[in-house]
């Protein structure tokens, strides 16, 4: 946008409906803009380039579609209605999530997660089930994943749980979210994939692992060396390449997904995995940091992609977009603090599906669907033939 723009404008100048423009983009009354904010306008599957002009003339009509998968993570206290929303983009739905114990008992989510497996197959989504490894302060146990995927009489209780659980639930598939594996468990995990594969597979549904985002086979960290890109892409059906959180809470301000470190993980990825075995991780949120950066004590808001231009509007503030991490931002001054806002908009998942289908991947899962963002599943419509 630029200053003066508003949407009777843009309307006017690109011969759509004002009403559909709000809709889409989910414009707050009385519809401000912001200066720089990027706008899907209808029937557009190039309008990521709507931006400060709003001009914009593909049509999406006229373009093959490129057939892909679609995933979701959600948790059980997802609105019902943003559920619904969501769902006719959707392959798979990933239900957020069911832990263990060291001697492989299931322990599900603490709300009721029918309502999502029901919601999901009534729009011919595949529920997934999520197994993640939680100790009881919440956060990812390697002492927990330890002790089950070198059990083998743990490992083979949690298996027979699982498929008991799919069989009884209606579940179509399970994605394994483990994270800070240790190194000397890296093998012993390949095996626990593998083997949970076996099980799952022989009731026709598929088990997917997620990656930490690796760019080579020597990077360190606990994120990092517990997880073999060439074992556990053997072992699944299929992945989830984690390419999101370099902006995170914890850190300095930058882009959440940068599209430059974005395509190094894909692109070492592809030398362990093939693309057809490969989904892309797409964030679907924001984060607002107050300025100066502290190490230690700095801590970063979660804000949802609609959030964060509400926040520029009422600030007054001009969003930019970093060309080299294809990512817009802003800064703003509240109570005499500086914040700098990183979020995703149609420009940056644009140019996020352009790398799914340069690279044929098998296609996407977003972190996580909890808010609405309709303009990124309109744009997600327009460039694929969601499967």
């Amino acid at each position: 946008m630029q200053p003066g723009d508003s949407v009777d404008t843009i309307a006017d100048s690109q011969n759509v409906s004002a009403q559909a423009i709000i809709y889409d983009n989910q414009l707050a009354y009385p519809y401000a803009l912001a200066v720089g904010q990027a706008l899907l306008l209808p029937g557009s599957a190039a309008s990521n380039e709507e931006n400060a002009s709003g001009s914009s003339d593909t049509d999406s009509s006229s373009a093959a579609k490129y057939p892909a998968y679609a995933g979701g993570y959600a948790y059980p206290f997802i609105s019902r209605w943003v559920l619904e929303q969501t769902l006719p983009y959707l392959s798979d739905l990933f239900i957020f999530s069911y832990g263990f114990t060291t001697t492989g008992e299931l322990v599900p989510p603490q709300l009721d997660d029918t309502f999502m497996i029901s919601a999901a197959k009534n729009y011919g989504v595949a529920p997934i089930l999520t197994l993640t490894p939680f100790g009881p302060d919440g956060r990812f146990s390697n002492y927990l994943i330890s002790q089950v995927v070198n059990n083998e009489t743990a490992k083979a209780a949690l298996i027979e749980n699982i498929t008991a659980q799919i069989q009884q639930r209606g579940f179509e598939g399970v994605d394994i979210d483990f994270e800070y594996i240790l190194p000397e468990d890296k093998y012993a995990f390949a095996d626990f994939v593998r083997d949970i594969r076996t099980a799952v597979n022989a009731l026709n549904y598929p088990v997917s692992v997620a990656l930490a985002p690796k760019i080579s086979d020597t990077q360190t960290g606990l994120l990092y060396e517990g997880k073999d890109y060439g074992l556990l892409g053997e072992a699944a059906d299929y992945v989830l390449l984690m390419t999101y959180e370099w902006g995170y809470t914890y850190g300095p301000a930058m882009a959440v997904a940068p599209l430059n470190k974005v395509r190094q993980v894909v692109e070492y990825a592809l030398t362990k995995i093939p693309p057809q075995k490969i989904n892309l991780g797409i964030p679907n949120y924001g984060y607002d940091w107050t300025l100066p950066y502290v190490k230690g004590s700095s801590k970063a808001k979660t804000i949802g992609n609609i959030e964060a231009v509400q926040i520029a509007i009422a600030r007054g503030a001009e969003i930019r977009f970093d060309e080299t991490a294809q990512s817009p931002y802003f800064n703003y001054v509240l109570d005499g603090a500086t914040h700098e806002v990183w979020f995703e908009d149609v420009r940056s998942l644009s140019a996020k599906f352009s790398l799914v289908k340069e690279y044929q991947l098998r296609g996407m899962s977003y972190w996580q669907i909890m808010q609405l963002f309709r303009a990124n599943w309109l744009l997600l419509d327009d460039t694929f033939a969601i499967r």
